[in-house]
């Protein structure tokens, strides 16, 4: 698997769907999601101009951080349990996985910095999926207040495992909707101009509905160490 050519391939979908729906792909940023791939892999990815990384388990976070280095911005994109946040705050850029009172006031007890959070909404309703619920977004975001260490940049959401590309497109179309709501209410520490949706499978879709990071693991870097 040739990573650099796989990132040509993405980068000339995301310009095509740029062009559909008039945005700039300039503001589109691809995380290479390398949990299932090695330092070598990565770094492979590092080497054909990625610059956004993003790992799910605190233990593999770390191992590629201390293997890389902190010149790429590191995104923590899975489920954070309170207990791993201080094992993984002082090297995430972005977490994108927010969705609860008691990870908040963690990543504010620990924190030595500003930390841009991605607030988590399950749109589709899935019992299998984290996150907030859309009714209950804008009040958790407006509580936030409370965590002066936490900037929410933004809100991030999955599609459904599904062939069906409308169900997919109302998904992403819901979450810059409520993005987009969250934004006129001109909150201090929530300017949520962000938008994290798309993986391999539906991240042309989610470009056309205005993401600006996409997380593309197996179409990017594959998926064996």
């Amino acid at each position: 698997m040739n990573v650099r050519e796989n990132l040509e391939t993405i980068t000339r979908n995301i310009n095509e769907a740029c062009e559909r729906s008039s945005r700039q792909s300039t503001n589109v940023n691809v995380i290479a999601v390398t949990k299932y791939v090695s330092i070598e892999r990565t770094k492979e990815a590092l080497d054909a101009g990625v610059s956004n990384f993003g790992e799910s388990r605190d233990e593999g976070l770390l191992e590629k951080v201390n293997a890389i280095g902190t010149d790429p911005s590191w995104h923590f994109i899975g489920t954070l349990q309170s207990r791993k946040v201080k094992e993984i705050i002082d090297y995430v850029d972005y977490i994108h996985s927010l969705d609860r009172r008691s990870l908040a006031k963690e990543i504010q007890k620990r924190a030595n910095r500003e930390i841009s959070c991605f607030v988590q909404v399950n749109v589709s309703g899935e019992e299998s999926k984290h996150g907030l619920s859309p009714n209950e977004t804008i009040p958790f975001i407006e509580a936030l207040k409370d965590f002066p260490m936490i900037k929410v940049v933004g809100l991030m959401a999955m599609a459904p495992n599904t062939e069906d590309s409308e169900e997919i497109r109302n998904v992403f179309k819901t979450l810059r909707t409520l993005s987009e709501t969250v934004q006129d209410l001109s909150i201090a520490h929530a300017p949520c101009t962000e938008l994290s949706m798309g993986m391999s499978n539906d991240y042309e879709i989610a470009v056309e509905e205005g993401a600006t990071f996409v997380r593309i693991g197996s179409s990017l870097v594959g998926n064996e160490k």
